[in-house]
This record gives C-alpha cells, structure tokens and sequence, in this order.
C-alpha cells in the first residue's frame, strides 16, 4: 500500500471507530479515485459464540510454586511440591568436615486464603525416580511414580501460619521475606552425609532424587513459595600458626533452574463444579487457574469471509462488469468484559474474592496450545494474542475492566486463504508473563500458563461478547473479474 492510501485510510479510520453497522459506509475514495483505484472501506459485527472447556492438567513450568489447599467455589485444591536441587558442581567438603545438620529451607512471597489459619507442613525423599531435565511434566504426575512416602525427613512435624513470618528475614532492601526454617532428622543426615563430592548435576539426580514437600492438614491457606533449598551445616579444624582453629560454615543446594520443579496439583470434584459453572454460560464463562478451566471462542470464520468477500464485489464503470477488491483487515475489536474484580478492603474478602482475575490472558488457537507451551513460544499476532486487564469506563462513566484484543492481522490472513477455516477456535488462557530489557525496551521474554491461583469470569458470547470489524478494499484482484451473470 502506497504512503498516499495509508494516510487517506488513517483519516477514514478515525472517523469509523464509532461506525457498528456495514451499511453506514459503502465507499470512500471514489470521487479522487477510479473505479478500479477506489477504496472500499466498511464496519460490521459479527456474533461470536464461548463455551467453557477444561483439561486434565497444564505443564508445569512456574517460577514459584503453590503449597498448601483451599476450598472455594471452585473446588479445593491441594497443591504439593516435587523438586531436584542444583548440586554445586565439582565441589567437595574440606578434608575431615563434619556435617553437624541439615535444614530444609522455604521462602514465600505470599499467600491466598486465611493467613491465620495453622496449616502441617512435611517432606519425604524422592526414593523412588527422578526427573528428566529435558522433559517437561503435567500438574497431574502420579506421585506415587516418584515417592512411597515411607517416612517423614523432618524431625517435627511444622505447623506454619502464614501471616505470623516467625523465621523472616530482611533482604538487601530491608524488607522482611516470610521464611520456613525445617530442621531435618538424623536419618535423613546420614543418607545426604555420605554424599561427599560432587562431579556433576547427573550423578548427584541419581544419588538425590529430589524431594516432595506438602501439608498434612489445614484447608485454608495456599503459601505462594518463591525458593526451595537445603543447607548443610558442618565444621572442620585445620592448624594455623601451630593452634587448631575450628570453621564453622554453610553449603546451600537450590531449587533452582538448572533442576526440575514440578508443581503437583488436584482438584476435588472438578468435573461437578464444572459443570455447575457450565450452566451459567448463557450469561457468564470462566477461566480458573491452575485448574485448567478455559474459555473457548468461536469464530464464524466462512460467515465472516463469504459477507466480506461480497462487500468486496465492485461494478466498474463498464456496465455488467465486476471485480474483487482485495480485501484487509483494518480493525478487529474483541472485548472481554471481565465482572469479578474485588474493589474492596482485605477485611471484606470472602472466600472467593481471594481469587481474582489474572493478570494476562492469552487469546491463542485452539490447535496450537500444546506446541506454543512445549516449545516455550512468544505472542504472535497470527498465533497468540497477549492482553493484561486493564481498568476503563463504560458510556455511562462507570469503571470497567477487561481484556482487548486486536485480531486484525489474523482476520487479513483468514480472508486472504484459498480455503480459511470454516470455524475458528481460540481459547483464553490465564498466563504468567515474563519481560526483561533490550534495545527497543522492554520485551516479553516468556509467557507460561499461570499456577498461581486465579479465577476470571467474563460475559459470554450471548451476553455482550462480539467482534467489531473496519475492513477495506483496494486495488482489483485480477483473480476474480467477472462479467454480468456471474
């Protein structure tokens, strides 16, 4: 497209934002151009259709990890932690150290749920497999695969409330960072003792498997942990100046990302709230997460083409004689109006204002969620769509809040297919987003599928949800010229 058209179709643009039905523009451009030159430029809306689906579980690749159960509407949910730990490669314990003891050590950003409410933490040993780096794993593994749970490594059992911080510390900022400070039992001392050197990360997965980490009762609270690690206290002597000195020192073994994490997840009687959900989608849909709970829309895509494609049919000047523009995308609008967002103060949450909305929904298709998330792909325009929620005001001024996406280059490539999809389905998926810098600023640097808890209701596809369209027409489509009778 020339510089010339762009800036005659800005100007047209501006003006059609507000233009909801085809009819009300049929043409531009025709008294500057000619026929075969003229811009066609129309609006419409087009009805949509969203139905709620679920999967059994989502990959799990988070940055931080849920602990703990909580019941809501939405089912209750038990969230454990199964983890490997980074072995610092090719060190060794001085000659003659002594291992005195071990602590499991746990740090959580925050929580959702009663922060009052005690719940039981305990950790086993992973005596049965471990993970493979290269794969990725479901929220769903069977645990017992990994684990018999034959005896608790703690010496006691901890009962930890949230909101109390007893083991915080103060990091670099001076900010005070909830802690689990977990002393580990003798036999477990002796098991990780007799490891004394460490070569590489593969020979010390078969030596150490891992760990699981999860309560024993309380219903109340989910822990948002952030790190996981151990840290082995020991000391040695060694003769300096003729006098034997004792250090006491710390080696710590991380969770981090060099290892595999899994967060193991469950729902009681999913598929029953589910369904109990289900019967609300004439007025509302839901995405809930880490359940796996997504909205799927469907596009009338061989509609939306056909209509298009005939309000690019153009009599030329020759009497009986037509040709196709071809056609593009402008604008293509898709609100979702969200409708449970928590205005109020903490003191006034009940137990499912906990839950609110995710911070960024992905709009992808249907047919590429398993590939995009396996191979940690970025938002395209054609592929997956990326939206925060954002805060605005309706016509009336009352303040509303939703997600918008702009489907415009997607639409250009269904209609310019020799055979688009009769149907197109996308989903809406919570995600967690990355974002880091680089020379044109900040750029997303990865997007995940959210497991921190959230829950999204929005008007369905009867009740509001539609897709309003700008497209043009320009130049003739030599493909398609057509005589009278055609």
């Amino acid at each position: 497209m020339s510089k010339k058209i762009e800036h005659i179709l800005l100007g047209l643009f501006a003006v059609l934002l507000c233009v909801s039905c085809k009819n009300d523009v049929t043409s531009a451009g025709s008294a500057i151009l000619d026929d075969e030159d003229a811009i066609i430029v129309l609006a419409d809306t087009f009805a949509l259709q969203s139905e709620i689906d679920s999967c059994l579980a989502i990959v799990s690749q988070a940055d931080s990890f849920l602990l703990g159960e909580l019941e809501t509407d939405y089912g209750l949910m038990r969230a454990s932690i199964l983890t490997q730990l980074a072995c610092p490669e090719g060190y060794s314990y001085p000659d003659e150290a002594t291992i005195d003891s071990i602590c499991l050590f746990m740090y959580y950003s925050s929580w959702v749920g009663d922060g009052y409410s005690p719940i039981a933490l305990n950790a086993y040993l992973m005596d049965k497999k471990t993970f493979d780096y290269a794969r990725t794993y479901p929220t769903d593994l069977n645990i017992d695969d990994y684990c018999s749970r034959d005896k608790s490594i703690l010496t006691n059992h901890r009962i930890v409330v949230a909101s109390e911080k007893l083991d915080s510390i103060a990091n670099s900022s001076g900010k005070y960072v909830p802690m689990l400070r977990m002393r580990l039992n003798d036999d477990f001392l002796d098991y990780f003792s007799a490891i004394r050197s460490f070569d590489d990360q593969a020979t010390f997965n078969q030596q150490f498997k891992g760990l699981l980490i999860e309560t024993s009762f309380g219903s109340s609270t989910v822990l948002n942990v952030s790190d996981v690690a151990l840290g082995v206290y020991y000391h040695f002597t060694y003769n300096k100046a003729g006098r034997d000195t004792t250090v006491n020192d710390m080696k710590a073994f991380y969770a981090n990302s060099e290892v595999r994490t899994i967060n193991h997840l469950t729902y009681r009687d999913k598929q029953e709230w589910i369904d109990s959900l289900k019967n609300d989608s004439s007025q509302f849909n839901y995405i809930v997460a880490p359940a796996g709970v997504c909205t799927r829309v469907i596009f009338p895509m061989q509609h939306m083409v056909n209509a298009i494609n005939a309000d690019m049919m153009y009599e030329t000047s020759q009497p009986g004689v037509f040709v196709k523009k071809i056609p593009y995308v402008n604008m293509a609008q898709l609100q979702i109006d969200v409708e449970n967002v928590f205005t109020g103060t903490a003191n006034e949450k009940g137990r499912n204002d906990w839950l609110q909305p995710a911070a960024y929904m992905l709009l992808i298709r249907e047919e590429s969620v398993e590939r995009f998330f396996n191979n940690k792909e970025l938002p395209s325009d054609t592929c997956a769509i990326l939206s925060a929620l954002t805060q605005g005001t309706d016509s009336a001024g009352n303040t509303i809040y939703y997600y918008s996406y702009d489907l415009s280059d997607l639409l250009t490539n269904q209609l310019r297919k020799q055979e688009p999809d009769t149907a197109l389905q996308m989903v809406l998926m919570p995600v967690s987003v990355s974002t880091g810098s680089s020379s044109a600023g900040t750029a997303i640097t990865s997007v995940k599928q959210q497991q921190t808890m959230s829950a999204t209701q929005i008007k369905s596809a009867s009740n509001g949800m539609n897709l309003k369209m700008v497209y043009s027409g320009f130049s003739i489509d030599y493909e398609y010229e057509f005589s009278e009778g055609f």
